[in-house]
C-alpha cells in the first residue's frame, strides 16, 4: 500500500478494559513500525469496563516520548444521546487529543439517523473534541454531509477506521459507501482525515491495511490525510488548542 502514515491517532491500552496490551507495549510496537507518534485514545469511563476519571487526572505520568515515539495522552469519549461527551472540561483541558464516538452501552440509546446524526454534531460543538471516531459506522448511520459540514466549522478531523473494515473484527460495522462519500466531501469542503488503526492490541498499531481498498477507491493523496506527518498534526493541534 503506497499511502503510509507517521502517527497511529487511535489507540487502546489495557485501561479501556477490554483491549490487551500496555502503554509501553503500544509505544514499542509503533516504533518497530517506523512511526513517530500515537495517541492512546482509552475508552471514556460510560464504556462497561472503562476506566475512572483518575485514569485520565492521571495522564500526566506518562513521559511525552516512549521508545522513541512521541505520545499524545487522550481520550475515546463516549457521545451521549444528547450529545455531550463522559469527561467533565477540567480533564479535557489536560489531554493532548480528544476524540469522541458513538459506543453501544455507553450512555446511548438514540435509534435513527436524524438523532446520530444530532448527537455526533453535538458533540463537535465541544471545542475539545478533535476527531470524531468511526462517523461511517453502519451500525449508527448518520447524514455523511452534514457531519462533513459541521467538521469544517468545528475544525473537527474524521477518521477513517481500519478496524471498521476489518471482517474478524466489526464484521460490517464499515460502510463502505458513506466513508468513500465522506472522503469526497472532505476534499471539498477542506475536511482533514485521519487513516487509524483502533488498535486494542499491540499487534495492530499502526495496521491501516484494511483500508487500502478505500484509500485507492476513493483516490486519497498525502496531502488529504493529517496523519501522514507529524509536523501536521502538531500544527493542527496547535490551532485547535487556540480556538478551544
Amino acid at each position: 500500500m503506497k499511502m503510509k502514515i507517521e502517527a497511529d491517532l487511535h489507540t487502546h491500552s489495557v485501561a479501556s478494559g477490554h483491549a490487551y496490551s500496555t502503554v509501553s507495549e503500544l509505544a514499542l510496537a509503533a516504533a518497530e513500525r517506523g512511526l513517530k507518534m500515537i495517541a492512546i485514545t482509552d475508552h471514556g469511563p460510560a464504556i462497561p469496563g472503562g476506566p475512572h476519571l483518575y485514569h485520565f487526572s492521571n495522564l500526566k505520568v506518562l513521559p511525552e516520548y516512549l521508545h522513541g515515539v512521541r505520545l499524545l495522552k487522550g481520550v475515546e469519549a463516549n457521545i451521549s444521546s444528547n450529545g455531550e461527551i463522559d469527561l467533565p472540561e477540567e480533564i479535557l483541558r489536560q489531554l493532548d487529543f480528544v476524540t469522541a464516538g458513538i459506543h453501544t452501552f455507553a450512555n446511548y440509546d438514540n435509534t435513527t439517523m436524524e438523532e446520530h446524526t444530532a448527537a455526533t454534531i453535538a458533540a463537535m460543538r465541544n471545542p475539545y473534541v478533535m476527531m470524531i471516531t468511526h462517523p461511517e459506522n453502519a451500525f449508527f448511520p448518520v447524514d455523511i454531509e452534514a457531519i462533513v459540514k459541521a467538521a469544517a466549522e468545528y475544525k473537527v478531523i474524521l477518521e477513517l477506521n481500519a478496524s471498521s473494515f476489518d471482517k474478524f473484527r466489526f464484521g460490517k460495522r464499515g460502510d463502505v459507501e458513506k466513508v468513500l462519500k465522506m472522503c469526497r466531501l472532505a476534499r471539498e469542503y477542506g475536511v482533514p482525515l485521519c487513516l487509524n488503526s483502533d488498535a486494542h492490541i499491540h499487534l495492530d498499531v499502526g495496521n491501516i491495511e484494511p483500508l487500502a481498498e478505500i484509500i485507492n477507491m476513493a483516490g486519497l493523496k498525502k496531502e488529504d490525510v493529517l496523519n501522514t506527518s507529524v509536523e501536521t498534526i502538531e500544527r493542527f493541534l496547535a490551532e485547535k488548542k487556540t480556538v478551544g
